[in-house]
């Protein structure tokens, strides 16, 4: 279904309740299925995290996981371990362009036994589950995070736990840092030190068994944006978030200064308010952080300010490549943007074109990226179902906000 947002004013002071993070909940959820006391608060209600629930409780040989890349990840290694059992993982015709020989050869470097179904190094793969002894693995350091986050939440499983050598340059540490920390909640110890990860065997004792997720920070990037977008001193709250937060994406708090948007942390929640700003180029590596790349290109283009990101390697292995879309949907803009396999580089712009309809490419972020800018400027959104996959709620929290929507 496509919509046209017409050019709207945001009400302010307003609150937005975010579900919890998709991060965050995908690796609870496998978690929770090697340890089935563990209890979950604030689960995230992404499509993403209803696949991997309904993989976890399901009885079928076939699982079907659409466009869930983290949920193909993580559940081939899941399935690697779980002894007597054979599925094959499968999902949509993007999900099988989609790489996973990464995975699957440190899987089968450990011994398990997984067989491609149609094109080797894609999916669907044919798993059969079984007990793993051997505890060393060598993977390339700029791969990735989901394919070492994988090895990871599995390893306390392992016989001896897990010994990972990163070989290289680590390009996705904050990512990593949140599977780790969430292992250690839970009381499976490990240690990162230099290029080297080591995940204990479980001792059979729980830390805790409650766990409540922080919000989902890639989905805060789409209301910093609005507030970016906004006149000086709009206020919106945003509910469950910390400043010791194990995700990435964190860093906006950082990054939006540039764009005029302060941060104050409160007790379970943030308070974003618009300020003054007068930087005309802003330029960051968002290696750490590559899924806030789409709504900053936005917040650039509609603010007139050049920026160059870099960082941006894994962006053309996405739901789409995520370079080129931006690129095309800007350029309908009137904005101009030059792109290399790692970075974008938007020019200044002082117009950009109303009435334009942005696809979206199955891509949930492309859709979100682009609706700020009906605080400039009327726009479509073609197919605005997408935006299920990580934040569900997010054109009626735009209704609430003040956002004028028609289907």
């Amino acid at each position: 279904m496509n919509i046209t947002i017409q050019k709207s004013i945001v009400r302010s002071p307003s609150e937005v309740n975010i579900t919890g993070s998709k991060s965050e909940s995908n690796r609870l959820l496998l978690l929770q299925a090697l340890y089935p006391e563990i209890q979950i608060e604030n689960l995230s209600n992404s499509d993403d995290s209803q696949l991997m629930q309904n993989a976890f409780l399901g009885n079928s040989n076939v699982v079907d996981i659409h466009h869930a890349g983290t949920a193909m990840r993580f559940l081939t290694a899941y399935f690697a371990v779980k002894e007597n059992s054979e599925v094959v993982l499968t999902g949509s015709s993007r999900m099988k362009e989609r790489p996973i020989k990464i995975l699957v050869d440190a899987l089968k470097h450990l011994g398990a036994d997984i067989q491609y179904v149609e094109k080797d190094g894609f999916p669907p793969i044919k798993i059969r589950g079984k007990k793993i002894t051997k505890t060393k693995v060598t993977l390339k350091a700029n791969v990735s995070s989901q394919y070492i986050s994988a090895l990871l939440l599995i390893a306390s499983k392992l016989e001896n736990g897990l010994e990972l050598t990163l070989d290289g340059e680590v390009t996705s540490i904050p990512y990593i840092n949140m599977t780790l920390g969430l292992l250690r909640q839970i009381g499976i110890k490990t240690n990162f030190v230099n290029n080297n990860i080591r995940v204990y065997p479980f001792n059979g004792n729980l830390k805790t068994r409650n766990l409540l997720v922080e919000s989902d920070w890639s989905s805060a990037s789409y209301i910093y944006s609005i507030v970016a977008l906004s006149d000086i001193g709009t206020e919106i709250s945003l509910s469950h978030y910390k400043s010791d937060s194990l995700q990435g994406d964190s860093v906006l708090a950082e990054i939006y200064i540039s764009f005029g948007v302060q941060t104050t942390f409160l007790k379970n929640k943030i308070k974003l308010k618009k300020v003054s700003h007068n930087f005309s180029h802003f330029t960051y590596n968002l290696i750490k952080a590559p899924d806030i790349a789409q709504t900053i290109a936005v917040t650039c283009l509609a603010l007139g300010i050049e920026c160059f990101l870099t960082g941006l390697h894994t962006l053309k292995i996405k739901e789409t490549d995520r370079l080129n879309a931006l690129k095309t949907e800007i350029e309908k803009l009137g904005g101009i943007v030059e792109i290399t396999d790692h970075s974008l580089h938007l020019m200044a712009s002082t117009t950009i074109k109303e009435f334009v309809s942005i696809a979206t490419y199955n891509d949930h972020r492309m859709a979100m990226a682009f609706a700020p800018l009906a605080l400039r400027i009327p726009i479509t959104i073609e197919d605005s179902h997408v935006v299920s996959k990580s934040y569900p709620d997010y054109w009626n929290d735009l209704k609430s906000l003040g956002f004028k929507i028609e289907k």
